[in-house]
């Protein structure tokens, strides 16, 4: 990843930009989040007239509108830097690579953080979902997984649907499948990502075996989410997974990153990550 520049551009670049494409990204945006012109107005303390000439193209907003206007449309922190730039002014928010001195703080308190989680699994994946950061508990469901899928960087979703991957281990894969794809589509829905487009594609092209297992009877165990069933060492062990991510980033790498962890979903699979952990 690279720094984003965050000083002004210069006049010719404002003068060049395109009036009339902010206010057809806001549009667009406005419309994916259901909002009224007048609502989006009354939100960010201006009019249903003035929405409407920004739309259009018949009026230019500045800077602090079209930070406020993202802000109100909920806008992922990376597609407010395109508004900015669509509008002719340089992006407001710094992407930092992830092994920047800057970040050294966030890398160990991410890292203390799943290593403080074990003997449970937990992960930290980037937009893309490859995986930053990995504890020995994700390690250990890992155990035998073929080393081409495991480098240069591994990929969650492949890692998990891939059918040399955890796939065949999943006891529960259509459902577990279902699940991933269907946030997958949430996300792209909310970040017109390309590049996450794509990993959808693959990772839903992937064949899935005709007795490829369904959702078990969960037995005596009231499960209270979907959880992940998968095969270890001849045991079945479950999870269920939470996804977390930073209040307020202000900064494109931090925005993306989020941390999911799994929590044991019934007394034997926790009574087993303990022994093994010894």
């Amino acid at each position: 990843m690279t720094i984003v520049a965050t000083g002004r551009p210069s006049a010719s670049a404002a003068t060049n930009a395109d009036k009339g494409q902010v206010g057809r990204l806001l549009r667009s945006w406005r419309e994916r989040r259901r909002v009224s012109q007048l609502e989006l107005a009354l939100r960010a303390g201006s009019s249903a007239r003035h929405i409407s000439f920004i739309e259009t193209g018949r009026s230019r907003p500045s800077e602090e509108m079209v930070l406020r206007l993202a802000e109100h449309l909920q806008v992922p922190v990376r597609e407010r830097n395109a508004l900015l730039l669509a509008a002719g002014f340089a992006p407001h928010y710094p992407e930092t690579p992830l092994d920047d001195p800057a970040l050294d703080a966030l890398r160990d308190g991410m890292e203390r953080l799943i290593q403080g989680y074990e003997p449970y699994p937990a992960l930290v994946v980037d937009a893309g979902y490859t995986v930053v950061a990995a504890n020995r508990g994700i390690a250990l469901l890992l155990e035998g997984v073929p080393e081409e899928l495991m480098t240069p960087a591994p990929n969650a979703m492949r890692l998990t649907l891939h059918p040399e991957g955890l796939a065949p281990r999943i006891r529960n894969l259509r459902e577990w499948r279902g699940h991933l794809l269907a946030q997958m589509e949430r996300q792209i829905a909310l970040d017109r990502s390309d590049q996450l487009r794509a990993l959808y594609e693959e990772v839903a092209g992937y064949p899935v075996p005709e007795d490829a297992p369904g959702d078990e009877p969960a037995g005596p165990v009231p499960y209270f989410a979907l959880p992940l069933r998968i095969e270890h060492d001849g045991r079945i062990l479950s999870f269920v997974s939470s996804i977390s991510t930073f209040n307020t980033p202000m900064d494109v790498t931090v925005a993306e990153l989020a941390i999911e962890t799994f929590l044991p979903a019934d007394p034997a699979t926790t009574k087993y990550l303990h022994t093994l952990a010894g």
